[in-house]
Parts: structure tokens; sequence; C-alpha cells
């Protein structure tokens, strides 16, 4: 049987088997992702799910005391509640204490788009980014989502994995966080973060451009990039705020002269509602957008 294409149902069906495995683990919610979940949670390992109520700051603070008492939080919502609203909490309760949990978000960057600016998380690995010692999981199919929620699980440090509703057609990423190497060429490199790479490859297809695709985007696999370059002109493209990422390449080619064009989700509020395709083709996402910014840049 072939796996779901959502990757928060396939998120949802794998807690109770990590609940169970490991007695350590328990889940932290902010009531959205209650009602999905209780179908799939056996009358045993209800008592290691806790939901504080719409009180996100709340949240990651029971996650932080659950880590000082040796715990491993899982803990689930929506990017802006997860990281944009608790940053405070974020910063101090997880990373100023040196305790670890994991931060699972669904949603993506507009993936429920009826819910309006409030559920808009376009901004929340640029936000990560200001923090130390965060490993950032972007899946782009369900079956890299077990891996990386497993290994996580087994660990201590802070993972954030960011899901979508939008799944490429097969699994590209490395669980050792390596980039794979998906076509070559000699005119440019186009670096795609999860869920992009099926389209990336669709606006690539012809050019004489190499094609490194990420599912773990930090730590930033600077040797895989030095490695593949060949022209000194990359594209990085996010299914995030646009340009997130381009700090990281230039400190990967800091001894190289080189040229970096960031493409994702451009700044500023987003005032109507649409679609999630809406949002691909204005924000030049879809495959003739993206198809758009390599001839603009690459020539």
């Amino acid at each position: 049987m072939s796996a779901p294409l959502d990757q928060r149902e396939h998120f949802y069906r794998l807690l109770p088997d990590l609940l169970a495995q490991d007695e350590r683990i328990v889940l932290v919610l902010a009531e959205i992702g209650v009602a999905y979940l209780e179908p799939h949670l056996t009358s045993d390992l209800r008592s290691r799910v806790v939901n504080v109520g719409i009180r996100e700051q709340a949240m990651i603070g029971v996650a932080g005391g659950m880590a000082l008492a040796g715990l491993r939080p899982i803990v689930h919502t929506f990017p802006p509640f997860l990281i944009e609203r608790p940053f405070e909490q974020v910063k101090l309760d997880l990373g100023h204490q040196g305790v670890g949990a994991i931060l699972v978000s669904s949603g993506g960057s507009y993936g429920w788009p009826q819910g309006g600016e409030t559920h808009f998380g376009q901004r929340d690995v640029a936000l990560l980014d200001t923090l130390d010692g965060w490993t950032v999981h972007v899946p782009g199919h369900v079956d890299e989502v077990e891996w990386m929620l497993r290994c996580a699980a087994a660990a201590d440090d802070r993972v954030y994995i960011r899901l979508d509703g939008v799944c490429n057609e097969r699994p590209y990423g490395q669980p050792d966080g390596t980039f794979t190497v998906l076509q070559q060429g000699n005119s440019g490199t186009v670096i795609s973060i999860g869920p992009m790479t099926d389209r990336v490859l669709a606006a690539a297809s012809g050019r004489d451009v190499t094609v490194l695709h990420a599912s773990t985007i930090r730590p930033f696999d600077s040797a895989s990039l030095r490695e593949k370059l060949t022209a000194p002109d990359v594209m990085i493209v996010e299914p995030y705020l646009a340009g997130t990422s381009v700090l990281q390449v230039n400190r990967a080619l800091a001894d190289v002269r080189h040229r970096v064009s960031g493409v994702g989700v451009e700044p500023g509020e987003r005032r109507k509602y649409g679609t999630v395709a809406q949002h691909d083709q204005a924000n030049g996402l879809d495959v003739e957008g993206l198809s758009r910014s390599m001839s603009q840049f690459f020539g």
C-alpha cells in the first residue's frame, strides 16, 4: 500500500507508535490537532498527551519543563503559533535552559489559506535562524517525515520539522542531512528545499544547471554545494520566506566569487485568502514562475 500523501495525517499515524515505544516521549498541544489525533490514540497513551488549550506560550514552557525532567516532548501546531507567538519561550525555555524538544508544525507557509494572516507561517525558519543549536527538517514526502521523527525522538536536541500539505512524487532526502544530486549541469546550481523539488525539476528541465535537493536545511550542507558547484551562480528555492538561506550559501562560498538568488515566499502581509495554487502563482513558486526566475538569473 502506498503512503498517504498528507504529511500531517502521516504524522498523526506515527505518534501512537512513538509514544508506545518510548516512555520518555510526551505530546504537547494547544488545542489544534486534538480532534485529528484522538482516533489514533489508545486509552493507555492519552496520559502522555497534554492539551494546554489556546495558550501557545504555555505550550512551549510546559515542553521546556518536561525536558528538564528528562522527558522528550513533541510539540505541535501551525507555524505562527509554534515559532512566532511563543518565540521568547522558544528562546529561553528551550534554548537558554539548554534542553531539547521536537517542534512539528503543519500547514507550511499558506497551507490553510482561509485562516488568513494569523495562520500564514512563512517567517518560521528565518526566526529560528536567530537562535543557536536547531536542526531544521523540511520534508518533501511522507516517507521523510517518518525517519525525521524517529531520529529526533531518539535524540535530545532541538529539532524543528516543518510539515506541508504538498508532497513530491517520491522521497529525495538523505537521513544524514546531505544534499541529493538530481541533475548535473555546467551553467549554475539550483538548491531545492523540501516539497519544492518536483516543480523545480520541471522548471529546470532542458537547462544546463545542477539541481540539488535538501530535506534538512539546518545544518546547511556546505560541503555538497562546494563539491558540485560549477558556474558560481546559485539559486536557492525555499517554501518559506524568500532569501532565508542566502546567508548560508554566502558562508559556504565565502572564498568563491559568486552570485546567489533566493526564491521563496515574498515578504509582506497576505490580505487575500485565495487558494494554495494562487499563492504559489503570486509568489512565483509554480513551475511557470520558477522557470521565469531561472531564465532571468541564469540567462
